[in-house]
């Protein structure tokens, strides 16, 4: 799609807010409307929030993050704007009257999407001049981390606006579920409107407390649906006969009465203070803000975890994570001096990269000279493509040395030497230096071996990998080899 520079948003609330952090965490400019007097400071820490979160979730390149204005006019938002969200609250005529002017300010070729959580878009583009441009992009909190977004087009919305949504969403390392069918609340919403029908249900009936309701979710089904939802659980749960055998299993226990969807409780001062108070006991002295942090890092470690597997909402990261860095390098892998030590990698310290004495655990050492290992494979051309056909490089040894100690927030970057390379092995020495005095901070030796991993075996790399890993050896064979490089371990003799 055409490139979006400069993002629009109607609404800086919560998932205002959210957009804002996203959007300008990945390159765009953000231009936000909103009255409150208060709207650039909360702005403002939700996207430390989501800096934070950012930073421990992935080590590749980030986009250089655009600027965030406010202003209090819808006009001042859209006329400038290559894409516009609107985030307001869930008003039908509020949101319909504000959508209308912001088509009359903005250019008639650019999208104007809305982030409702279900209301239908064919009423909200009913005043619009050009209704063909508008699409609902309902997305989820935290809009930052979150990667699904829903998108649901109106009656006289057109098939390229749907498209160009998608396109710009996935940018943004987003993932886009396009509605088959216009209908209230999408298709997250009804599902999780269900679940909290019931949950009142429990609350006001005394079964279960708020806590107890949420600890039945988090500790049971809950890790399922974070990456087979509901029906490929159940058909798994069907057992080699699959689907239909759990249908025949458990299909009639669907007539029984256990469930009120059809209802929902009175929400009386009774109970309402009791779920009040509930929720109030759950969360003890914890701020809004410590919540959102414990939260963020509890996505982080999900989203990381399915990444490893190609999963789930771990495939929309590991694809964001070659987007970023394709686009860092042009495209193509960096070229570098080969006759020097290869700087590939750079990162900062993060906050939750270190130990109870203020420094970088020696997992973390591991990780960022793993990253510069694998910036090294995109060099010589082991791609996506490569690895997807099942061959790639595996450590089999590696041999850390600490030098100095490394604290939070110093910048770091990783220098990289290929010591050796035949067919099948790479030899490799690293050295992780601090950034703003070129203090050495560790060294890290490492073999790898190419491996077919369908066959599960050790197997000739490609010819040009092997034919890049030549020319880089014979470049930097002139250098001093590292005097840690083939150290072992052992005990001196004590003096005296």
């Amino acid at each position: 799609m055409e490139r979006v520079r400069t993002v629009g948003l109607l609404g800086g609330g919560v998932i205002g807010a959210g957009w804002a952090a996203r959007c300008a965490l990945n390159g765009r400019d953000v231009v936000v409307c909103d009255p409150d007097p208060e709207a650039e400071r909360k702005i403002g820490e939700v996207l430390e929030n989501a800096r934070r979160a950012l930073s421990r979730l992935t080590l590749a390149p980030l986009r250089p993050a655009g600027r965030i204005r406010i202003v209090r006019e819808i006009e001042a938002a859209a006329e400038g704007a290559d894409f516009i969200q609107e985030s307001l609250p869930e008003q039908e005529a509020l949101k319909t009257a504000l959508l209308a002017r912001a088509d009359r300010a903005a250019r008639p070729e650019i999208v104007i999407a809305s982030s409702t959580s279900g209301l239908l878009p064919s009423r909200l583009q009913a005043a619009m001049a050009h209704p063909e441009r508008f699409v609902v992009g309902h997305p989820f909190n935290p809009v930052y981390l979150m990667p699904l977004v829903e998108i649901c087009g109106g009656a006289r919305t057109s098939e390229a606006t749907t498209d160009r949504a998608a396109a710009f969403y996935r940018s943004l390392g987003m993932h886009p579920l396009r509605l088959r069918k216009e209908i209230d609340g999408f298709i997250a919403d009804r599902l999780m409107e269900a679940l909290w029908r019931e949950s009142l249900w429990l609350v006001h009936d005394d079964v279960a407390t708020a806590a107890e309701i949420d600890d039945a979710i988090r500790f049971g089904p809950g890790l399922r649906w974070a990456f087979m939802g509901t029906f490929l659980i159940y058909r798994i749960a069907g057992g080699e006969a699959g689907m239909r055998h759990f249908m025949a299993q458990f299909g009639p226990a669907l007539k029984w009465p256990w469930t009120k969807l059809m209802e929902v409780p009175e929400l009386d001062d009774a109970l309402l203070g009791k779920i009040v108070e509930q929720s109030d006991a759950q969360a003890g002295s914890a701020s809004i803000r410590g919540l959102e942090r414990l939260r963020d890092d509890c996505l982080v470690a999900i989203l990381q975890g399915l990444r490893a597997q190609d999963f789930a909402g771990g495939s929309v990261l590991k694809a964001y994570e070659e987007a970023l860095y394709a686009e860092a390098s042009g495209g193509r892998p960096a070229a570098p001096d080969l006759a020097q030590p290869l700087r590939l990698h750079e990162t900062r310290v993060e906050p939750g990269w270190i130990d109870y004495n203020g420094h970088m655990t020696e997992s973390r050492y591991l990780q960022v000279v793993g990253y510069a290992t694998d910036a090294l494979f995109r060099l010589v051309g082991v791609d996506a493509a490569y690895q997807a056909a099942g061959l790639g490089y595996y450590t089999v040894e590696t041999h850390l040395v600490h030098r100095r100690e490394v604290a939070v927030g110093e910048a770091i970057h990783v220098t990289t030497q290929v010591l050796g390379a035949d067919e099948k092995r790479i030899h490799l020495f690293h050295s992780l230096w601090r950034t703003e005095d070129g203090t050495l901070l560790a060294t890290a030796e490492q073999m790898q071996l190419h491996v077919d991993a369908k066959a599960s075996r050790a197997c000739p790399a490609r010819a040009d990998i092997q034919a890049a890993l030549a020319r880089l050896v014979a470049a930097q064979h002139h250098l001093p080899r590292p005097r840690e490089a083939g150290r072992k371990i052992a005990l001196a003799p004590l003096a005296g």
